[in-house]
């Protein structure tokens, strides 16, 4: 070992230990960061929104599926819907949503008489959850839909609105997430309809 560390001359140690880095050369190395920050933001931003969209549209379509599967499994009317004071609420569907059993049939949550099956908590401030004009998405034994015409959930979020997403339910009962079939960078619906909020 002392062989070794002979063979290196005491001005290569101190040398060493002097190395650093210069001012000029530290600016150089911040403003490298700062451009490639630039550059990256935008894209990480886009990437993240398309995540949220991505979970959302995941949660919307187990949900239904519960919703539906629950139906069919338990030989009761499933209701899901945004519960306000236990009564489904038309337009609230930014809110927190609820599955439960009616076992009553009468269209609301009446607790210890109907089933909580499924909590899902409210959307991401600014984003909106649209479903047309309906107050709750029921479900009968057979697994399908009570309304006379399918149903369709659209994502949309903030300042975002070309990477809208949506869940088609047909009367059968069954879910469908869009998908962009056309490859024009927005997705459609079931019939090719660009996805609108």
């Amino acid at each position: 070992m002392d062989n070794y560390l002979g063979t290196f001359s005491p001005s290569f140690f101190s040398a060493r230990h002097k190395q650093g880095f210069t001012l000029i050369e530290l600016m150089v190395s911040i403003a490298v960061v700062a451009i490639l920050s630039a550059i990256a933001l935008p894209s990480m931003n886009t990437f993240l929104v398309n995540m949220r969209v991505d979970n959302e549209i995941s949660q919307i379509h187990r949900l239904v599926l519960t919703a539906r599967n629950s139906a069919i499994n338990m030989e009761q009317n499933v209701i899901l819907c945004p519960l306000i004071g236990n009564v489904c609420t038309a337009g609230q569907w930014d809110n927190e949503l609820s599955v439960f059993i009616d076992i009553n049939n009468n269209g609301s949550f009446e607790a210890g008489v109907d089933t909580l099956l499924k909590v899902k908590s409210e959307i991401s401030d600014g984003d909106q959850l649209i479903y047309a004009g309906r107050s709750n998405l029921t479900f009968s034994p057979t697994g399908r839909i009570t309304a006379n015409a399918n149903a369709s959930f659209n994502y949309c979020p903030k300042d975002y609105d070309d990477m809208s997403r949506s869940v088609s339910i047909s009367l059968s009962g069954r879910p469908y997430q869009s998908s962009d079939t056309d490859n024009d960078g927005k997705d459609e619906d079931r019939e090719d309809n660009e996805i609108s909020c």
